[in-house]
């Protein structure tokens, strides 16, 4: 494969509990070896059915507002019609029509372009599956 493309896969395990899991160091740590100083795109996607890639300020407490304001628009109650799973999980079917399942990132000199507070962050409110993959991949100029 061209070096012009190169992907990796990040194995997550996020625990029995809903989670924001910053992935910006490791996006980092990516580029830092496959983009090489070059300028191109990051695209991260996450190949499950109840997870997204979100672009947020962490540690302030945005991470937390956000599964609030998940628990609000998707309540982890009996009304969904995706049943298996503890109950609600049919509302972690719902996630990634909200948060995406991936993202496309600016790299400019083997940077990722990120604002001043923003993070990428994989979104998971499955308690029922805490092993994830993310996928990184970089598509840059020559």
């Amino acid at each position: 494969m061209s070096d012009a493309f190169t992907t990796h896969v990040l194995n997550i395990n996020t625990g029995s509990t809903e989670k924001v899991f910053d992935l910006t160091g490791d996006c980092e740590r990516f580029l830092r070896v496959a983009a090489a100083g070059r300028d191109g795109l990051l695209n991260l996607f996450v190949p499950h059915a109840t997870a997204g890639i979100a672009i947020l300020e962490t540690g302030a407490g945005s991470d937390s507002d956000l599964l609030a304001a998940l628990h609000t628009l998707l309540p982890a109650d009996d009304r969904w019609q995706h049943r298996h799973g503890s109950p609600g999980h049919g509302r972690d079917h719902v996630l990634p029509a909200l948060v995406a399942p991936h993202a496309t990132l600016p790299v400019l000199g083997g940077r990722l372009e990120l604002g001043t507070w923003q993070s990428v962050c994989l979104v998971d409110t499955n308690r029922d599956n805490p092993d994830r993959q993310v996928r990184l991949s970089f598509l840059g100029g020559s």
